[in-house]
């Protein structure tokens, strides 16, 4: 049976939606996006699956209910989109408690609310906009999709964290994020992913998971999306020591720790130029911080494949994904480079068009790149949840 579910995934002041059709096919509709949310200068603009531009429009939208009326307006009103049957929803984080997707009921929200501390940065906005959609269009039925959710299946052991024991039982754990990403990568590889796999999910956030027969044995985030490896404004890993020194030698107080892991660290911070890989590649011969900050973000994330390898006794797949994973070819290259002794060498011809396998026929460890689709994910557990209607792998 055909449904078309809206896939919603909001932030503090923007919100992406896609629009889906699922039936014996999964065909994008439509996708956008409400950008600068409570800010002067608002945008919406919309596009079908081609690329062509549908709606192109500039106003203030002072609360995520004037973004979701303006995209309910546009999308289903003027250009007359179907309607959605179901609505899904992006949540970064589910706390101990939420390990699958949920349909949204106020008893679900209200435990959602009490999570807002683990994730003070996505939560907000994310029930911001089930609410929205709640209040706009009170007769839809709502999903939620945890990005935590994947990585619920760890050992126990890659869970706990080396402090005080009580903190366990509070909540204070490793959860693991991108897990809609790491989900989608494997349904779409089916059987190329048995024995041990390092799915690298590198974008703007960036994170690896370790998986032994398609099941998660380990990751680099922890409790909040900060941690693990270098991203785009994120810092990853850091000596604790250096958030006390800072907070008793130089008086950062908890906003400006928060402002300088989140907003001012990562390529951002070590290039002083740009978070956009892209740019960083286009500036490296002619600036040396763009340079080295590269270098650093290829360094920590080959020294966590490594890390992750030793967890699953070795490896027999790598994937590279996310934004930058799929279509900066220099940084896998750079990556993988002194990987040899895991067996992982790189075709540098294919590594550079981009082939779905990028590594030589003589490698023991296949290499590969997949293009991920998180809205996808979500359309398909909303249609499974609401409608009881299972989707096959991506076609």
């Amino acid at each position: 049976m055909k449904h078309h579910i809206l896939c919603i995934n909001s932030g503090s002041s923007s919100m992406k939606f896609a629009l889906y059709c699922l039936d014996d096919s999964e065909e994008l509709i439509a996708e956008g996006a409400v950008e600068r949310i409570g800010l002067p200068g608002g945008w919406l603009w919309l596009k079908d699956a081609r690329g062509n531009r549908l709606a192109d429009r500039h106003d203030d939208f002072p609360a995520h209910k004037d973004a979701v009326r303006a995209m309910f307006s546009v999308a289903m009103e003027e250009l007359s989109l179907p309607g959605p049957d179901g609505v899904g929803h992006r949540l970064v984080h589910g706390g101990p408690d939420h390990v699958k997707p949920e349909k949204v009921t106020p008893e679900l929200m209200q435990r959602l609310r009490s999570l807002i501390s683990l994730a003070p940065l996505h939560l907000p906005g994310e029930l911001k906009g089930i609410d929205a959609v709640t209040e706009h269009y009170p007769g839809v039925n709502q999903a939620v999709c945890f990005d935590t959710a994947f990585h619920s299946r760890m050992p126990e052991i890659a869970k706990w964290l080396p402090i005080v024991r009580s903190l366990r039982h509070e909540g204070i754990y490793r959860y693991g994020f991108h897990g809609l990403s790491y989900e989608y990568v494997t349904q779409s590889l089916k059987n190329g992913l048995q024995g041990r796999a390092v799915i690298a999910h590198l974008g703007n956030g960036a994170s690896m998971a370790a998986l032994k027969e398609g099941a998660p044995r380990d990751t680099t985030m922890g409790l909040s999306a900060l941690g693990g490896l270098m991203m785009g404004t994120r810092s990853g890993d850091l000596d604790p020591g250096i958030l006390l020194y800072l907070m008793d030698e130089k008086g950062y107080d908890a906003r400006q720790l928060e402002r300088l892991l989140n907003h001012r660290s990562g390529l951002m911070g070590v290039s002083g130029i740009s978070s956009d890989m892209k740019i960083l590649l286009e500036k490296r011969t002619t600036e040396p911080h763009a340079a080295q900050a590269i270098e650093l973000f290829c360094y920590i994330a080959r020294k966590h494949i490594g890390a992750l390898t030793a967890t699953i006794g070795g490896i027999d797949t790598l994937v590279f994904t996310g934004g930058i994973g799929e279509r900066a070819a220099p940084v896998r290259w750079m990556i993988c480079q002194g990987l040899d002794y895991l067996g992982i060498r790189l075709d540098a011809g294919k590594n550079d068009a981009h082939a779905d396998i990028i590594s030589t026929g003589n490698s023991p460890c296949t290499v590969r790149v997949v293009h991920t689709n998180e809205d996808l994910m979500i359309a398909r557990h909303t249609r499974e949840l609401l409608f009881g209607d299972k989707q096959g792998e991506t076609r």
